[in-house]
């Protein structure tokens, strides 16, 4: 056991292992690969992407951001060189497979266009897909902060790309201001998609 859990990779695949012996005992118990399994599979791998997105927002914002003033200088550069890049380039993916799992599982199970009109375009809008729609939308918003303001804006501030020290700071605070308006969106969205699950 200490051999696969010493290593993030190996208790990566284990996790997916016993996820496919749970899929066996589904299959093996009469199911099938309908539409209620992709629904399911699609369901799973949305949640999965989204709690390693919105946990590492919830990290950036309530770990990394509020203690970098207590790091000392010489040990700054470890968080701006190392560990921030990698955990910028899993938080950017996650919320790429986040977006693009929950448009699928809206396709799959043919709420995506009364979610993504809110209902506007129908002559009777379903509550429950309105509030689906309301979630998608703000997650919609959020994932186009992480691409196209806060990635730019930290390539900038950890010196990825180059930048004069005045970029630099103000890219830093742009993207933490970004960041924060997506931790702020993430409780709105989250009760949307939830909610959405009790509404009829």
């Amino acid at each position: 056991m200490a051999a696969i859990l010493s290593s993030l990779r190996n208790t990566v695949i284990a996790g997916f292992v016993l996820a496919f012996l749970l899929e066996l005992m589904y299959l093996n118990s009469g199911g099938t690969f309908d539409t209620t399994f992709w629904a399911f599979l699609f369901r799973w791998l949305h949640v999965l992407s989204g709690i390693m997105w919105i946990g590492l927002l919830y990290y950036f914002n309530f770990v990394q951001i509020p203690n970098m003033p207590n790091i000392p200088d010489e040990q700054k550069p470890a968080i701006g060189k190392v560990i921030a890049p990698a955990a910028l380039w899993w938080f950017r993916w996650a919320a790429m497979a986040t977006l693009v799992t929950g448009l699928i599982l809206g396709y799959i199970n043919g709420y995506i266009h009364d979610a993504m009109s809110l209902g506007a375009m129908n002559d009777f809008a379903v509550p429950k897909n309105i509030a689906i729609g309301i979630g998608m939308w703000l997650g919609i918003i959020m994932w186009f902060n992480v691409w196209f303001v806060i990635w730019p804006n930290q390539k900038k501030a950890l010196g990825i790309v180059d930048a004069s020290a005045d970029e630099k700071a103000a890219s830093a605070r742009t993207a933490m201001l970004f960041s924060r308006t997506n931790t702020m969106l993430s409780v709105p969205m989250l009760f949307a998609m939830v909610s959405a699950q009790n509404i009829y």
